[in-house]
């Protein structure tokens, strides 16, 4: 009986082996219906239509079926998060999408029509995941190219009719500042234990007003809250968050299902959107008397500190508006390994501060926008040698020297791309040596012209004048620009520092996007792959040897915020990352005759801690924060504290575009972004604040029209969520610079309003 089981067991494993040996052959011809999804958008871009229709034809044949169950279930988008299991409606979705792109591109316009028909009619829920890091709708972009070919030219979305209302509170409260100490006992204050305990919460509901916590009951005898408590539970809370309908948008907040510090968040938000600035005070307030602990999270999945934000648009509230005679004292909110994305590791130390009266001295001293600038002492610490040097005075300020002199960036990102090209479709072009009227003449760099009065033609007097002397007008000293993909036209940089004054920041991606690490997309570089590592210093290697007797590199910079992923795993190995950036760096150095320093672009604040220990050798810690109108919050304290290095912001902008706003409203509002962001690099640059910025680079020059997907089309679709004018960011509006209509891409520029704030802003001495 023994003997014949462990016949059979013996006999059992052997066709185990063989079935597994059968299967692993299979799996080589067998794909997932993503294999059908990369290889179809790899062939469209090659433009190898008949294959690109046998790849989609077969995906849609074997999981066309599924995809259509899957799609059944549907009423909606899949809720964030649970795109995946959608992954094979998707996936189909997207290869009838392919095929219809192809059939388009071919002339083949009857299939193209109705391939596009089919999808819309299927899949009205399929989404696409983009690269750079969100889902678009197959549905709608089939829409866009639909109505093109049916029209013969895109058709604008109708806007939809915008209400505008604000806030008028029935009750105001009864004291303003709240004298919190009335109301209750403030327990553990700076320490992480932390907490405010209400002893009368009537009193202080009465102090406080409306909406205002813990205030629960005014807002029933407010009159305009009777007139539409019908209409409001019909009424989504998030939509109708960023629209103009400000007084709807705050009764729907009160009764939010979601925690305290976030409703109370965005009820200081529309109080301080609908001109409220004494309640928006109140409010923001609140939530570091009550809810400074708060959690919310981004749309990136990054950790939103919600106490932290409400903490510095309280102090920007208190400096614009003097009238209130309020200064915020002793407040601070530090999270212990709040770096990452984990939240339950983290630990609050807290102490809300108090609203005091400002002195006559303050009051004087508020008239320089960055207070008195201190003594700086001798400089105990410096990085580089002749040229470019980082020099560490005794006061702990940082400052950037170029020829002996001070220098603060005023950098502006460089990527002019033309109206219809795309990288996604395998089209886009070297600007550095596109030469498209073949006169000889680098097209944008120098051919560029302004288009003064927006009527989309070139008009007499309008002269050619080239973006390099656009940028010089503006008051740009640098430029951010890869040495890949394209190989770079060294001849027209030395123009630019030799003609314009105007440096270069040399970058490599470092395994960004897949480049230079030799992987392919679905794969991603690996930080911890020798092959990927060998193939990126060899990168960085030969960008240092081309570029380092060239005068006009200000200094090299690594990566671009590849902690977030996307074609590589620094988001799921900061360490290896950094420890791998901080080698590159070392590389460089050994390279560099002049030492010139070496900066990160990172994301954010993620992983800054592990930065700090690894990337000891990475002199400029920059990064990439879109963090709003209000400047960059905390990034300077941060860095200071954690990592003790100078900071530069490598991208920061907003777009010129909002839904339901006039496009003058929305070039207002990015001129007052960047306007802010930029005072708040200069109040914490040597001397003032935390001492450490030594400048920033804008995002960018030109708008590009590819970015949401149809290149000859400038998409008004919000991409994703963000702290913009109405809380979408809209990638393709982020130009200084717009191409007008795109019809004489790449030469129009219309100089948007915040390109004059620079001019203001940068010329200044």
């Amino acid at each position: 009986m023994i003997y014949r089981l462990q016949t059979t067991d013996y006999r059992w494993k052997i066709i185990c082996v063989f079935l597994s040996a059968v299967c692993g052959l299979l799996s080589v011809f067998a794909q997932d219906s993503s294999f059908y999804v990369k290889k179809g958008w790899t062939l469209l871009g090659e433009r190898k239509f008949e294959e690109v229709y046998q790849i989609t034809d077969k995906c849609i044949q074997e999981f066309g079926k599924e995809a259509e169950k899957l799609s059944s279930t549907l009423s909606d988008f899949p809720p964030k998060d649970k795109e995946s299991k959608y992954q094979v409606m998707n996936d189909v979705a997207i290869c009838y999408f392919i095929k219809a792109e192809g059939l388009m591109r071919q002339g083949k316009i009857e299939e193209a029509k109705k391939t596009f028909k089919e999808v819309i009619k299927k899949y009205p829920y399929a989404q696409a995941f983009d690269p750079r890091g969100w889902y678009w709708s197959v549905k709608e972009k089939a829409e866009i190219s639909l109505k093109k070919l049916e029209a013969g030219r895109i058709i604008e979305e109708e806007e939809e009719e915008v209400i505008i209302t604000k806030v008028k509170l029935y009750d105001e409260g009864e004291e303003f500042p709240i004298d919190y100490t009335k109301y209750g006992e403030f327990v553990g204050v700076g320490t992480k234990n932390y907490k405010y305990i209400i002893k009368d919460p009537i009193g202080l509901s009465k102090a406080a007003g409306e909406g205002i916590y813990p205030n629960s009951t005014s807002f029933k005898f407010d009159p305009e809250f009777v007139k539409i408590k019908k209409k409001l539970y019909k009424i989504d809370h998030w939509k109708i968050l960023n629209t103009r309908d400000l007084k709807t948008a705050f009764y729907k907040w009160l009764f939010a299902p979601e925690p305290q510090g976030v409703k109370l968040f965005y009820i200081a938000d529309i109080l301080e959107r609908s001109g409220l600035i004494k309640l928006a005070i109140k409010a923001y307030y609140a939530i570091l008397v009550h809810f400074p602990k708060a959690v919310g999270w981004t749309y990136w999945h990054t950790p939103w500190y919600i106490g932290k934000t409400a903490l510095y648009r309280l102090k920007h509230l208190l400096k614009e508006n003097p009238q209130f005679n309020l200064k915020l004292e002793g407040a601070f909110i530090k999270v212990i390994n709040g770096y990452d994305n984990e939240i339950r590791n983290d630990i609050f130390i807290v102490n809300p501060g108090k609203l005091k009266k400002v002195s006559f001295l303050e009051k004087v001293m508020k008239k320089f926008s960055c207070g008195k600038k201190r003594k700086l002492g001798k400089i105990v610490k410096k990085i580089g040698k002749e040229k470019v040097v980082l020099v560490k005075y005794e006061s702990d300020d940082w400052q950037l020297l170029v020829e002996g002199k001070p220098f603060i960036i005023k950098g502006i990102t460089y990527s002019p791309t033309r109206v219809g090209e795309s990288p996604d479709e395998g089209t886009l072009q070297n600007w550095t040596t596109q030469d498209l009227n073949h006169n000889g003449i680098i097209d944008s760099p120098f051919e560029a012209w302004v288009d003064k009065n927006r009527n989309n033609k070139w008009d007499e007097g309008e002269e050619k004048v080239g973006d390099f002397q656009l940028m010089k007008d503006m008051g740009v000293n640098a430029i951010r620009v890869y040495h890949h993909p394209f190989k770079l036209n060294k001849k027209i940089f030395r123009q630019l520092y030799e003609k314009y004054g105007i440096y270069i920041i040399l970058g490599d991606f470092l395994g960004k996007y897949a480049i230079g690490s030799g992987a392919n997309w679905e794969e991603g570089t690996d930080y911890d792959n020798p092959q990927h590592k060998e193939n990126m210093l060899k990168s960085v290697k030969e960008m240092v040897l081309e570029f380092k007797d060239e005068p006009y590199v200000l200094m090299w910079l690594l990566g671009n915020e590849n902690v977030y992923g996307l074609g590589c795993n620094a988001d799921k190995k900061p360490e290896s990352f950094f420890r791998f950036a901080n080698e590159a760096a070392l590389l460089i150095k050994s390279l560099d005759p002049y030492k010139r320093p070496v900066a990160i672009a990172s994301g954010d604040l993620l992983y800054l801690d592990i930065f700090a220990k690894e990337g000891t050798d990475i002199d400029i810690f920059g990064t990439n924060s879109y963090r709003g109108k209000y400047g960059f919050l905390d990034i300077w304290e941060e860095v200071k504290d954690v990592a003790d290095k100078p900071v530069m912001i490598t991208e920061y902008g907003a777009p010129s575009y909002a839904k339901r706003y006039t496009l003058e409203e929305a070039e207002e509002y990015q001129a007052q972004y960047h306007r802010a962001c930029w005072q708040d690099i200069i109040c914490n640059s040597t001397g003032f604040g935390a001492g450490n910025a030594i400048g920033g680079i804008a995002f960018e020059w030109l708008d590009e029209w590819w970015k949401a997907y149809e290149p000859s089309y400038h998409d008004k679709k919000g991409l994703f969520a963000g702290p913009f004018l109405d809380g979408y960011m809209h990638e393709e509006w982020l130009g200084i610079c717009s191409q007008g209509d795109g019809k004489n891409s790449p030469f129009l520029r219309q100089l948007k309003k915040v390109y004059f704030t620079y001019q203001e802003l940068w010329k200044k001495n």
